[in-house]
């Protein structure tokens, strides 16, 4: 049943092939644990490759362990490998990195191996550290070219061109620009206050300020960028921030509240002349970035996985 969805697998019928592992690593008793290891690593990466992101690791992590036990390093590997790819794809950047910075990806295949620079490229991607990315992808590039594998090949320089083209808008005193990685990386390493609409945050000289669970004064923020150095009128910012068409003293009120809270947060960093006029900042301009598109945004990481495509948000 094994061999008939790893069969299934190559044929492309993936839904028959999940099946027919899972089915084969329920028949597995305790003294055929390391097959069974290998079917729930063969359904894993499976899953991945049908975007299925809805499982959780502990059978995998459960694999991993009966693999080494059984010293089975290259699926041990391609195990810990796996994990690491879905814990980018779920956005666990942190557990991701751990991850792999324990990981030696030797006994890997040379397929798996471009596959896991990919991983690393990703996150270097997420993280917006441009040159690491640049050289994860340059090594896997090489170890694709030596695998004459075309499809992999044509993965890797699909995921490297992710690095040319426009991956966000800056506005700058009510003019766009369109910036690439390398530069969105230049801006938030500067000295100038970037309002980030993608992951709504506040960014200074690589401090990062989260907005994400206060989007009132997030839209505070965006709105004051856009309109720098101009004013941005009471009317906009109270439409921006709390959808009011029509204003009455209750608003007027609430709005000094969170343009207070607003001044306090960035206390350290910019500072309000008027309570709704130009906002000066130490060293610098106020910018207003977001992403050129949404679709783009996740495209940014959906070709960092050698075969398969994956979704990122940076």
């Amino acid at each position: 049943m094994a061999l008939r969805g790893i069969a299934m697998a190559q044929l492309g019928d993936l839904a028959r092939a999940r099946l027919l592992l899972r089915r084969a690593a329920a028949t597995f008793g305790p003294r055929e644990a390391l097959a069974r290891a290998r079917c729930v690593t063969a359904e894993a990466e499976i899953a991945l490759v049908c975007r299925d992101l809805g499982w959780t690791v502990k059978p995998l992590d459960a694999a991993y362990r009966a693999l080494h036990r059984h010293q089975d390093h290259a699926n041990a590997a391609h195990a810990r490998y796996l994990k690491a790819r879905y814990l980018l794809l779920i956005g666990r950047l942190d557990e991701a990195e751990r991850l792999l910075a324990a990981f030696d990806p030797t006994p890997l295949s040379p397929a798996s191996r471009a596959s896991f620079e990919l991983v690393n490229a990703g996150i270097a991607m997420r993280r917006l550290r441009i040159k690491a990315a640049r050289a994860a992808l340059e090594r896997a590039s090489a170890i694709a070219r030596q695998t004459r594998i075309a499809s992999l090949a044509a993965e890797v320089e699909s995921a490297a061109q992710i690095l040319d083209v426009p991956a966000a808008r800056m506005i700058v005193r009510g003019k766009e620009k369109l910036l690439r990685l390398d530069d969105v990386e230049t801006l938030l390493g500067s000295k100038a206050l970037v309002i980030d609409a993608c992951r709504h945050v506040i960014a200074y000289s690589g401090q990062l300020i989260p907005l994400d669970t206060r989007p009132v004064l997030f839209a505070l923020a965006r709105t004051l960028a856009e309109a720098s150095p101009g004013d941005a009128s009471r009317a906009t910012l109270l439409s921006r921030a709390f959808g009011a068409k029509h204003v009455d003293e209750s608003h007027r009120v609430r709005l000094r509240v969170e343009i207070g809270r607003l001044r306090k947060l960035l206390s350290a960093i910019a500072r309000g002349r008027r309570p709704f006029g130009r906002w000066h900042v130490r060293n610098g301009l106020l910018h207003a970035l977001d992403i050129l598109d949404r679709r783009h945004a996740l495209a940014v990481g959906k070709r960092l996985d050698a075969g398969v495509r994956i979704g990122v948000r940076w």
